[in-house]
């Protein structure tokens, strides 16, 4: 492939790939999934599978994992391993609620955004200039946020009014936006119950109702990213740093720029995400982003390094924490999906030569239904880890053929070749 000069062989691999699918199959995949959805409910009882309530929250908990997932992209397209992904949310957070509860949430969303930029740069200095270990780099991030955010709370709001040593006074919401008429409309066959259509008119209604702005913003900042890193000579010089640095070098790219770049850019995702934690639940407070960085990181290769895999990952963990929000249930009925959804798995994983992650797939699908055959309800203690073993589950078995950028985690220095 070849823009502005530059031909370093992108996205080639010496084993067979797969055929990319047509928005005619993920439509198909989509109403499959949803049937399954609306099976599982119509058996469970469990209402909330396929509840506007749901979807919203849904939304909430996916899009600052989606954040952290798009600033892991960025980075690791440039070659550079950013696991102080939780640490630069830390810093949004705290951004966002030291300038939210006194100049509003915008200025909040602005300032959470500048702390992850100040992160990334500090993460581009370590590996980019001084070719610290990516890792190190990482953990020394996510060790000295967490305390610096600490620290600054208990400076900045221990006498705040309505604020406190771990947490900042009460920050407004952004605004959120309706779709007149037509959410009306879905809420009315929503309450219907009717198979299927009920249900869809439940997804449609949540994703058109009451939804933040910083949700439509997230959306738009990843479709943009898939423009700009895929269409754009940019994009293509960028990833060309992850994949041949000292090829890109040859061709005329500052390969420093382009990583600085991209950990900056990653920085801000991830303090953008951070943000969106603090705004939506109304403050900050000390450990709000509870491992979402990680998950972030998981969603990311679970995405195979791609905007539209990445939001399906987020997606997933999202939907399964909103389910876990409405109770024992709703977790409940979680069971039986879960046990579907690896049963499917292990059929793919089976039909693409995988037999023993097939295999497995299948014993811990039945497994799954099993227990929820033979039991009436999930113990207390194990709701709030549902979303995590569902996601860490489908993402680890339905991970197959990832392709990263070759050069990612690699030292790099000017004029070696590699």
């Amino acid at each position: 492939m070849t823009v502005g000069g530059l031909s370093v062989g992108l996205e080639t691999t010496p084993t067979r790939r797969g055929k990319r699918l047509s928005p005619m199959v993920y439509l198909l995949v989509a109403v499959g999934a949803l049937l399954v959805l609306s099976a599982v409910r119509a058996l469970s009882g469990a209402t909330d599978l396929t509840s506007s309530g749901t979807v919203q929250a849904a939304l909430t908990a996916a899009v600052p994992l989606a954040m952290a997932a798009l600033a892991g992209l960025w980075a690791e397209r440039a070659g550079v391993v950013n696991i102080g992904l939780e640490g630069m949310m830390v810093l949004g957070t705290f951004g966002a609620g030291y300038a939210g509860y006194q100049w509003g949430p915008w200025a909040g969303v602005v300032f959470g955004l500048f702390l992850g930029i100040v992160g990334g740069l500090l993460h581009a200095v370590a590996t980019v200039t001084f070719g610290v270990d990516h890792i190190i780099s990482g953990v020394a991030i996510n060790l000295l946020a967490p305390g610096a955010a600490l620290f600054l709370s208990k400076l900045y709001f221990a006498d705040a009014p309505g604020g406190g040593q771990k947490q900042s006074p009460r920050i407004e919401d952004a605004a959120k936006v309706t779709l007149p008429g037509f959410s009306d409309l879905m809420g009315t066959i929503e309450g219907k119950r009717w198979f299927f259509v009920s249900d869809l008119a439940g997804v449609l209604r949540g994703l058109t109702t009451e939804i933040s702005l910083l949700t439509l913003l997230a959306v738009v900042l990843i479709v943009a990213t898939g423009w700009v890193l895929w269409r754009t000579p940019f994009g293509l010089r960028l990833r060309s740093c992850g994949e041949s640095p000292s090829a890109a070098e040859s061709l005329g790219v500052n390969v420093y720029k382009y990583k600085y770049l991209a950990v900056t850019a990653s920085g801000a995702f991830a303090g953008l995400g951070g943000a969106f934690l603090a705004v939506s639940s109304g403050q900050f407070r000390d450990g709000q982003t509870g491992g979402r960085g990680f998950i972030g990181l998981a969603a990311m290769i679970f995405g195979n390094w791609r905007p539209g895999g990445l939001a399906t990952g987020a997606g997933l963990f999202g939907y399964t924490d909103a389910m876990a929000l409405r109770g024992s249930n709703a977790v409940h009925a979680l069971l039986l999906l879960l046990g579907i959804a690896l049963v499917v798995v292990a059929v793919l994983q089976y039909r693409s030569g995988h037999n023993v992650l097939s295999g497995v797939a299948a014993v811990i699908g039945v497994l799954f239904g099993w227990w929820y055959f033979t039991s009436d309800q999930v113990p207390p203690e194990l709701i709030g880890a549902a979303p995590y073993v569902v996601t860490l589950l489908v993402l680890g078995l339905a991970s197959q053929r990832l392709r990263p950028p070759k050069f990612v985690g690699e030292p790099y220095r000017k004029g070696h070749a590699v």
